[in-house]
């Protein structure tokens, strides 16, 4: 889908309560191992929703379960859970990525969140050995949160699209920013992808979380995963960003 003539995005974000503790996001992309990895995290310590994302200019969708619909973009947390989860059921166009992640950080700009952690497959070429979560990350969040875990750098390469908006800006300001990603396979949800993020946040957050369970919620939700991925799939390349990592 090309750029709408004359139609920029409009992002704005809603908060119901204060969102004070680091935010860990997931975004519509790659596999949705991503998206599967905080959504999961939502549902096993039940999260509640404490804000949203509202977006104009971009392929909108409404997910709805049981009848009632819900914000695509959506902000949960918990008093006992050590981060606020950014779950974006929204897909992004490449040519919005850069609007759509400076709205987020204008957002974080005047809120008290220091700290922001995406979790992401990419789709690379890869074998066995490189079945694990690798990071790139400022400093700041290098020293507050990976010198004590076993995640590995990404050797090199480039993020593009809403990551490398919200990694740039972490470069230049206060702002911790970490981003978390895994090969992914073509199938989403990619739940083994899923699966080693969600590992790489129970190492990086040192969370209390059972991870056995996390194939079978993916495949309990599979179907409408499918549907994300086949909004992907149809979407133009142009619409895609490139996300090429080098291992």
């Amino acid at each position: 889908m090309a750029r709408p003539t004359g139609r920029d995005p409009s992002v704005s974000v809603h908060e119901d309560q204060p969102i004070t503790e680091p935010v860990v996001a997931g975004f519509s992309a790659f596999g949705l191992a991503g998206l599967t990895a905080v959504d999961y995290l939502v549902d096993q310590f039940e999260m509640e929703s404490v804000g949203h994302v509202s977006t104009g200019g971009l392929p909108s969708i409404t997910p709805f379960t049981e009848g009632r619909p819900r914000h695509p973009t959506r902000l949960h947390a918990d008093a006992d859970v050590p981060l606020t989860a950014l779950v974006s059921e929204q897909f992004v166009p490449a040519w919005a990525a850069e609007s759509f992640g400076e709205s987020l950080l204008s957002w974080i700009d005047t809120s008290a969140v220091d700290e922001l952690c995406v979790v992401s497959g990419v789709p690379v070429p890869h074998g066995p050995e490189d079945h694990r979560t690798f990071w790139i990350a400022t400093e700041d969040f290098r020293e507050r949160r990976l010198a004590d875990t076993d995640l590995s750098p990404m050797g090199n390469g480039f993020l593009d699209g809403v990551n490398a908006t919200l990694l740039e800006r972490g470069i230049d300001t206060d702002l911790a920013v970490g981003v978390l990603v895994t090969p992914v396979h073509p199938q989403a949800p990619d739940a083994e992808a899923a699966l080693r993020l969600l590992e790489g946040l129970v190492d990086v957050y040192d969370l209390d979380v059972d991870t056995g369970p996390l194939e079978t919620f993916a495949g309990e939700v599979s179907n409408y995963y499918g549907e994300l991925a086949a909004r992907l799939e149809d979407a133009a390349e142009s619409d895609l960003p490139d996300d090429r990592m080098y291992m």
